[in-house]
């Protein structure tokens, strides 16, 4: 009996501690307060301040922009290193390609940071380019600690490939970019979706590497919510992250929804 009662109260207490902060910044971003530890009332008016703040939505549409195209980057490099590592098992090389495609996974971020700031600053004075730091920087930072990330997820999906699928669209006239297209890439498909959310959702939450290769005019929403906790933070924040958090829940919802209604499907097949 005691072991009964023992894991829902500490699943409650588990749950509890990570989503109590969520459940407490969505209710304080109501606040009519401009403090948000202390509640006076209910009010929607930060949301209203939150779409008059042009640093806030600047910041976020610039985070958007580098997350989506560094995962997009991420997801072609990874995938490529991932099929060269489980294809390829043996080329010259190949333990040092392998230890440099992980070693962004076990590298701390300020290492990795700095070290980035360092190559494109030679990179500026040998070839001119690129010119300053901005966008474009962060954006090749991001996509290479994301390519790690990518290749590990799509590398254990190939792992476990049934590779005489292949060999069966092949012998039945199949050219080998054919059967990549037509076999495999359907069959690693939520891989390589995986990979990418995870690789849009580590460069959208970067704050130390973007700090080390952006410039003037290209603060992250990371950069700048921590400039403004350094500061005080402010209700339009929270508002920002209610957003955020609810654009996700939905997200997860409908892919919930999605993967329920597929499942009868496929056992009828």
């Amino acid at each position: 009996m005691r072991r009964g009662w023992f894991l829902p109260i500490a699943a409650a207490l588990g749950f509890s501690f990570l989503y109590a902060p969520i459940v407490s910044l969505v209710i304080f971003s109501f606040n009519e307060s401009s403090l948000v530890t202390v509640w006076s009332g209910f009010s929607t008016k930060w949301y209203g301040e939150l779409f008059r703040d042009p640093q806030l939505l600047g910041a976020a549409w610039l985070s958007l922009q580098i997350a989506a195209l560094s995962a997009s980057i991420a997801l072609v490099l990874g995938t490529l290193a991932a099929i060269a590592l489980v294809r390829f098992r043996r080329f010259r090389g190949r333990t040092l390609f392998a230890g440099m495609v992980s070693a962004p996974l076990v590298m701390p971020d300020v290492i990795t940071g700095l070290s980035l700031l360092l190559l494109f600053v030679a990179m500026e004075g040998f070839l001119g380019w690129p010119q300053g730091r901005g966008m474009l920087t962060i954006v090749i930072a991001h996509a290479t600690f994301c390519t790690a990330y990518v290749c590990v997820v799509v590398q254990s999906r190939l792992s476990d490939f049934d590779r005489s699928l292949e060999e069966a669209a092949m012998d039945l006239g199949a050219s080998p970019v054919r059967t990549f297209f037509d076999i495999t890439l359907p069959i690693i498909a939520p891989a390589l979706v995986s990979g990418w959310l995870l690789g849009f959702t580590l460069s959208l939450d970067d704050l130390v590497i973007a700090s080390f290769v952006s410039g003037p005019g290209s603060s992250t929403l990371p950069m700048v919510i921590f400039s403004k906790v350094r500061l005080g933070v402010s209700p339009d924040v929270n508002a920002l992250a209610s957003i955020i958090i609810g654009i996700v829940a939905l997200g997860v919802l409908a892919a919930t929804i999605i993967q329920l209604r597929t499942k009868p499907k496929n056992r009828q097949v």
